[in-house]
């Protein structure tokens, strides 16, 4: 044999070593297989290098050959191997990897038998440590993942490799401390004299070394601190460790990574489920995590934080993402809720090659992740304990001993300080119930249940929630790319049809028919309307909900899915109604019947709020019959509800509720005025429906040009009457914001950015849902 395999070592920033990626991967389908051929050039071993093949991730049963020669079999798409290569081996050589086909192996009869079984996907993947993505009919395309579906690297290392290295930060009041352990792997003789970490620009620390060990504490006095971006600056410093090692000149220095300050607990049992961060409850809001394009990885991130969502949650019906979407989350202030890939399935925990295998995949993860600021919570599957309870079984069945016993016994080793939960949802008499633990929630949504069952349910938190059929503004066929559950006879277009019917009094399948425009237009702005007012619900100061995560963040097809983005990563209409509701600075209003209406005002911010709450009440969308503008100063990371008529002074029936007579106002307008802050689209709420009926531009007064302002592009937009749903279209650019209402006689000022297509604004466009035809924006 000319190589051995080694998933343990690893370089991590090495300075004494080289790394290349393969790329020109030559593909072909033999049989029912999938082969990957490389010619690569090895080149010859310099005196105590050490050579290596790292396969960061092959999907998914597969054999790996180095000319012709099988040195790796792979049965898990989620493992890092390596192969290391003898030093015989030189010059050019093939490197093949034959992927074998899955479903052959799906139909082999495996014992032990399952206990439950799951409509999701085919019985037997619960074998296979593959990404369930792919296999679920309805859920998302039918395209199971294959081959090299992470990077291939040649690793070359002279002087030593890493076998492990452990960073974890910590706060003792105001002192911050960095432990460091790890362990190296000494080439050619050489041995390690002395070693030395650095936190940031800080002093080197001396390590204690012993053998091939070393570690020690560095400490850093009064560090800044990591948060959440709505709530604070995320924080990160860079951690390295230099090796002196005998006849080596320079110290071998190792990048080890970046560590962030902060507390964290996520709190379980009476008082939770709730997030705290450097001992302040944080509302969660965010979205189930999709795979994302590489080239499309940091913008999708940033459009996250642009959302005002503050976590992501990696799914278990899906994989572990790259190494940078967990460095971007560090620097961009998102937490991360990270499940084991592990769903629905009764997993064969008790076959001793299984229970190896995700034994060292748990240990490759939360090695890789147990250090980062932004890593909030570990859960252990998605649904297993759902999926035993609907079943009508005993959920405890769902509680064995993978997710009771080993994963947590993996993240304690590790010293990891991240939440652990053995299941999503989970904690309740039955797991899928919402008044204690985590849930999911659709009942706004697949259940078509009222508004009103958002405050009947007294969710305390949902990890996943609001799976609706979002349009998104392509063309596309109406039940393109949407949803189905298996088994089900209605799809999630059914679903929004239900509440299109309801909340704008129309016949969907009539209005499909004969204006398919307006359809989608109002199908987008729905979802939006549905996902708002139920976190403007979870969010109030009165609410048990300590947050939730929306399923899902994008789209994995063309059409109408899930997801807050398209499936290039465009924004939907619901992406703008959650940004505005989310926003570290937000206000929002809530019809509480007889009790009015209410305003409610959040400031996640560390600073106190200073600024005027104005309410005014028009009529006809025009006039406006009442107004009050009262001074508001909100403490940091507080939220406050206040009385619509109590601020006016008198009874005006804000909500239209008592229905003395036809309403005095059909708009109410709440809006945050504040000094040199940026322009916020207002609240609006329409008690007696909404204004469905269109008008032309000039009916509405409507009014919108370019201007220039600080040296940056924007629209300024005015109108007479209130404009409803307003769009806004400019070639080769996106809009500070989008799907907004225009305020009657007020002008609104909408910030352009340029996204590379155009330098100059062009032409623009405006439509809304109250807009006969559409207004041009004239170009500068």
């Amino acid at each position: 044999m000319r190589c051995s395999t080694d998933d343990g070592q690893r370089l991590i920033g090495l300075s004494s070593a080289t790394t290349v990626e393969l790329t020109d991967w030559q593909e072909t389908t033999e049989g029912e297989d999938r082969w990957f051929r490389c010619q690569v050039d090895v080149g010859e071993p310099a005196a105590g290098e050490r050579r290596s093949l790292t396969f960061d991730g092959i999907a998914t049963v597969a054999d790996v050959f180095v000319d012709g020669i099988l040195v790796l079999q792979s049965t898990s798409m989620f493992l890092r191997q390596s192969v290391v290569l003898a030093d015989e081996l030189v010059g050019v050589v093939e490197v093949a990897v034959c992927c074998r086909a899955l479903a052959p192996l799906l139909e082999r009869s495996r014992k032990p038998r399952a206990r439950w079984r799951t409509k999701l996907a085919h019985p037997n993947l619960r074998w296979f440590r593959t990404m369930l993505l792919g296999w679920t009919p309805g859920i998302a395309p039918d395209a199971p993942a294959v081959g090299l579906w992470r990077p291939v690297r040649l690793e070359r290392c002279r002087v030593l490799s890493v076998v492990s290295l452990q960073v974890r930060s910590s706060l003792d009041g105001g002192l911050g401390r960095v432990s460091v352990d790890g362990q190296l792997a000494l080439l050619d003789g050489a041995v390690t004299a002395a070693a030395t970490a650095r936190v940031g620009d800080g002093p080197a620390v001396p390590l204690t070394v012993s053998g091939d060990r070393f570690s020690g504490t560095v400490e850093v006095d009064r560090p800044e601190r990591w948060w959440p971006h709505t709530h604070g600056d995320s924080v990160t410093l860079p951690v390295t460790v230099a090796v002196n090692v005998t006849g080596v000149g320079e110290p071998v220095v190792i990048d080890a990574g970046r560590v962030g300050f902060r507390s964290l607990t996520f709190l379980t049992g009476d008082a939770g489920p709730q997030l705290v961060v450097n001992d302040v409850p944080v509302f969660v809001r965010g979205a189930v995590w999709t795979p994302s394009p590489p080239d499309q990885l940091r913008a999708r991130l940033e459009r996250v934080v642009e959302a005002g969502m503050n976590m992501l949650r990696v799914v278990g019906t899906g994989a572990y993402e790259r190494p940078e979407f967990y460095d971007l989350c560090d620097e961009l202030g998102i937490a991360v809720w990270q499940d084991f890939m592990f769903a629905n399935f009764d997993y064969p925990v008790a076959d001793e090659e299984f229970r190896a295998l995700v034994q060292r995949e748990a240990e490759q993860v939360v090695g890789a992740l147990a250090h980062r600021p932004s890593l909030a919570v570990f859960c252990g599957n998605s649904e297993v304990e759902q999926q035993v309870a609907m079943l009508g079984l005993d959920p405890a069945l769902g509680r064995g001993e993978l997710f009771a016993e080993l994963l947590p016994a993996v993240i304690d080793r590790a010293g990891c300080d991240a939440a652990y939960l053995p299941s999503s949802p989970s904690g309740g008499a039955l797991p899928f119930r919402f008044g204690t633990g985590v849930s999911h929630y659709f009942g706004v949504g697949g259940y078509r249940r009222p508004l009103s069952d958002v405050r009947r349910a007294g969710v305390r938190f949902a990890s996943e929630c609001l799976a609706l059929s979002n349009v998104p503004d392509d063309d596309v066929e109406p039940g393109a790319g949407v949803p189905r559950d298996a088994g089900a006879e209605w799809d999630f277009a059914d679903v929004r049809d239900h509440y299109l019917a309801g909340l704008y009094d129309v016949v969907p399948a009539e209005l499909r028919e004969d204006d398919r425009a307006r359809y989608l237009a109002l199908s987008r702005e729905l979802s939006g309307e549905l996902m708002a007012a139920v976190f403007a619900e979870w969010r109030r100061a009165g609410s048990p909900c300590a947050g939730g995560l929306v399923l899902w963040l994008a789209d994995l097809e063309a059409g109408a899915g899930w997801g807050l983005l398209d499936h290039t990563g465009r924004p939907k209409v619901a992406y703008h109604h959650l940004r505005r509701i989310n926003a570290p600075v937000a206000v929002w209003l809530i019809d509480e019947g007889l009790a009015g209406l209410a305003v409610h005002v959040a400031n996640d911010r560390a600073t106190a709020l200073a600024s005027t709450l104005r309410v005014t009440l028009y009529r006809e969308g025009e006039h406006p019959i009442a107004e009050t503008a009262v001074p508001l100063e909100l403490e940091p990371r507080a939220v406050e509800q206040f009385d619509v008529e109590a601020l006016l002074g008198r009874f005006a029936d804000a909500s239209w509720a008592y229905r003395f007579g036809p309403p005095e106002h059909d708009v109410v307008v709440a809006a945050l005025e504040t000094s040199g802050a940026p322009d916020r689209a207002p609240a609006v709420f329409f008690p007696a429906g909404y204004p469905l009926t269109q008008h032309t531009a000039a009916a509405l007064g409507l009014s919108a040009q370019y201007v220039i302002r600080d040296g940056r592009p924007a629209v300024l937009l005015h109108s007479a009457r209130l404009v409803w749903g307003l769009r806004l279209a400019v070639p080769g650019h996106r809009s500070s914001d989008d799907a907004f209402c225009l305020e009657p006689g007020r002008e609104r000022l909408v910030w352009l950015t340029a996204d590379g297509s155009a330098a100059e604004p062009g032409v623009g466009e405006v439509t809304a849902l109250n807009l006969a035809g559409t207004l041009a924006v004239p170009a500068l």
